[in-house]
């Protein structure tokens, strides 16, 4: 049967799979009916570098924890010993779960090539903390691979059928209650399709009995798009001119303007960024002068590269034309700029209030959130069958039992394999 957690373990059998929107949801949803919602990460990449997505779950929480305390170990300790951090994960985790009433807990990023050892890991972290696993699986193909602004070819059903059979094979070998399944960022034109594909799967893991719920939420161009802000973290660039407001603008397009005035102008695209070289004055008037018109495609935002400065009538003209576009200066060359701004991806920020509302909406209307506005006690003890022929795993949710046996005597894990 399905268990209902006081806590959620989201993880996923790859990268960019869009966890962080889903998350986004599920807090959401929870705290509709739960007053102390709280965010844990399990694992993250790094103790001085801040992590967006936790901050930004967190700047969406009623309940207030410092950011310090929501993070469980990194990914250097993990693979340094992961005994002792899974150890430390479990201990981080106790404090924030004695503050609150539910807890949303964001397993890694696989920052490294995604493999099932990962899948293992987070699924091993789940059962120790007593957590039921909402799996969120990608539907895209070549996940983080061969992107262009964040878009992929989407995963045919089959694909998806594949992947969550091998994701839950993984995670009954691991002993984690599954909540739920959703395949994220799934193609728009067969979503009952990849529903019915997935569920195949559960299905042939846990019979026509069980109770799992099986989503899926499409692919949303301007959650994937990357802001123009990105865009200039990315090229290592400088706002040289434009309103810092509009560098939340998705880019949905790239146009390299490296040809004459007349020929950029009819090659301009609708929400693109216009990469031209620094030098290419003429150019870079005219994109301004064309998008103010209202007769062209109106675009995100200009970057010019090579790092040249602008002569000072150029300046002071594109001064007197009022045009508040953001025009990003970077010291990178054409192919260089290109490549990564092509290479950058959209991620859902704290200050961005269009994809968090987005966001949302993609996840009410695809995702029955009465799921989780039930009581997240769940009874004392839910019996989740691992498998046609595998022997039943009771996991006694929150209990310090069910904990010790995972832990072992000396609250350590029982870990096999570490990350690679």
């Amino acid at each position: 049967a399905c268990a209902v957690a006081q806590s959620i373990y989201l993880t996923s059998a790859e990268g960019h799979s869009g966890k962080s929107t889903i998350a986004l949801g599920v807090l959401d949803a929870l705290a509709r009916g739960i007053e102390r919602v709280g965010v844990f990460r399990a694992i993250a990449r790094s103790t001085d570098e801040p992590d967006y997505v936790l901050q930004m779950l967190l700047d969406h929480t009623s309940h207030t924890l410092a950011y310090d305390e929501c993070i469980g170990a990194t990914y250097d300790q993990v693979r340094s010993d992961p005994d002792a951090a899974l150890a430390l994960i479990v201990r981080r985790y106790k404090a924030i779960e004695a503050q609150c009433d539910a807890v949303v807990i964001l397993g890694s990023d696989y920052t490294d090539v995604g493999s099932p050892t990962e899948l293992g890991f987070n699924a091993r972290i789940a059962a120790n903390l007593g957590a039921t696993v909402l799996l969120v699986l990608g539907g895209r193909a070549n996940q983080g691979q061969g992107e262009q602004l964040g878009t992929t070819t989407p995963r045919s059903p089959e694909a998806v059928r594949q992947i969550t059979a091998t994701a839950l094979a993984e995670l009954a070998d691991e002993r984690a209650a599954l909540f739920a399944v959703v395949v994220n960022r799934a193609d728009p034109e067969c979503l009952s399709e990849i529903v019915d594909a997935a569920r195949d799967s559960v299905i042939s893991r846990f019979g026509h009995d069980h109770t799992i719920p099986v989503w899926a939420v499409p692919e949303d161009r301007f959650l994937v798009a990357p802001s123009m802000r990105g865009i200039l973290r990315s090229v290592d660039g400088t706002l040289l001119k434009g309103d810092p407001e509009l560098m939340t603008r998705e880019a949905l397009s790239v146009v390299v303007a490296g040809m004459s005035m007349v020929n950029v102008l009819p090659r301009l695209l609708e929400s693109s960024v216009v990469v031209i070289a620094a030098d290419r004055t003429e150019v870079l008037l005219a994109t301004l002068l064309a998008n103010a018109s209202g007769t062209f495609p109106s675009i995100s935002g200009i970057v010019l590269n090579g790092g040249f400065p602008l002569p000072a009538e150029i300046d002071r003209l594109i001064d007197g034309l009022g045009s508040n576009l953001p025009i990003i200066s970077t010291e990178l060359g054409t192919y260089d700029t290109a490549v990564r701004v092509m290479n950058t991806r959209g991620r859902l920020a704290a200050d961005s209030q269009r994809r968090y509302d987005t966001a949302l909406a993609l996840f009410e209307r695809h995702v029955d959130r009465e799921q989780f506005s039930r009581d997240p006690q769940g009874g004392a003890g839910h019996r989740v069958a691992v498998g046609p022929g595998d022997q039943e795993v009771e996991s006694l949710l929150g209990s310090p039992a069910s904990r010790a046996g995972l832990l072992g005597a000396h609250g350590r894990a029982t870990s096999r394999a570490p990350l690679r």
